[in-house]
């Protein structure tokens, strides 16, 4: 039986540097090392695990080849794991502790971030939650490069290479003004808002989905200003100005300078929203990401959000 030969974290660490650099060079220069010490690491790494991982282009940087690729997504677990081990060692693992890169997805972040900041925070002192509030695609992409541990989305045109676990679902309804003739009826048909301005939340992904509801029943909406901000498209509502379909919901029905908006449910009745917490499928969670997803699951985030 052969005995494989031996690599180190520090070496799967420099190929993980090269990688996202881009170049031997740049991951030097981001490692505080000299260029002739990741080269010798990484030959080292492709002698130990008997494949060429990289094709190094003279003035061109590097190119990973696949058994590359596959190590550097395996690369990313280990270390995480490592990372782990050494934490939670000094105790047996009976604390959770070190630092939680979470993303949120924007309009979600002001409703849910604090709460988790909060709740969380009071359970898991030892952890270090950072967080990071963005549109989808760029979470995503930070999700897939390694640098969140996980993101809450919407569960919605989620890329290969994500797993999810619902936290909640919603559903869209449309907002008006308090003064808006159908403000004071319990279910509006989409059909009757036809001829309204439409104030569009411009947002990828949840500006799509607007969309496919208006196509679903039939409606062609008059779009009359479009925003990339929740609360401006709130507020834009208060005025009278138009009404709006979103999923988010806030605690309180007025906008920013105060004025009243009214949140009604539409017909036809569309698909729920799920709202998930996603992470790399290519990496394990670590414990600190496993425990916000049992904070989630056992109900502690609602508890929090529905606090004074």
């Amino acid at each position: 039986m052969r005995i494989p030969n031996r690599f180190t974290l520090k070496q799967l660490g420099y190929l993980l540097a090269v990688a996202d650099a881009g170049s031997i060079s740049g991951a030097a220069q981001r490692l505080h090392v000299t260029q002739t010490a990741v080269g010798a690491a990484l030959s080292d790494l492709e002698r130990a695990l008997g494949a060429q991982l990289l094709v190094r282009r003279r003035a061109h940087g590097v190119v990973l080849t696949p058994a590359g690729s596959y190590v550097r997504e395996h690369a990313r677990g280990l270390l995480a794991d490592a990372a782990d081990l050494e934490l939670s060692a000094l105790d047996a693992g009976a604390v959770v502790r070190g630092p939680l890169a979470l993303g949120c997805y924007s309009t979600l972040a002001v409703t849910l971030i604090p709460p988790i900041l909060q709740g969380f925070g009071h359970a898991h002192p030892e952890v270090v939650l950072d967080f990071v509030a963005d549109q989808q695609e760029p979470l995503e992409q930070r999700l897939l490069a390694g640098e969140l541990d996980a993101a809450l989305l919407y569960d919605m045109n989620l890329p290969l290479g994500l797993e999810a676990r619902t936290i909640f679902e919603t559903s869209v309804y449309a907002l008006l003004a308090a003064d808006h003739p159908l403000a004071g009826e319990r279910r509006v048909a989409l059909e009757a808002l036809a001829d309204d301005p439409l104030v569009f939340l411009d947002l990828y992904p949840s500006g799509e989905h607007t969309l496919a509801v208006f196509r679903a029943a039939g409606v062609a909406p008059k779009i009359r200003y479009r925003t990339t901000d929740f609360e401006l498209t709130r507020s834009l509502v208060g005025r009278g100005l138009g009404y709006a379909l979103l999923v988010q919901r806030p605690a309180r029905d007025e906008t920013y300078e105060g004025l009243p908006v009214v949140p009604v449910e539409i017909t036809p009745t569309p698909a729920p929203v799920r709202v998930v917490m996603a992470w790399n499928a290519a990496v394990r969670p670590t414990r600190r990401a496993r425990a916000l997803m049992e904070f989630i699951a056992e109900g502690a985030l609602h508890r929090a959000r529905t606090v004074n």
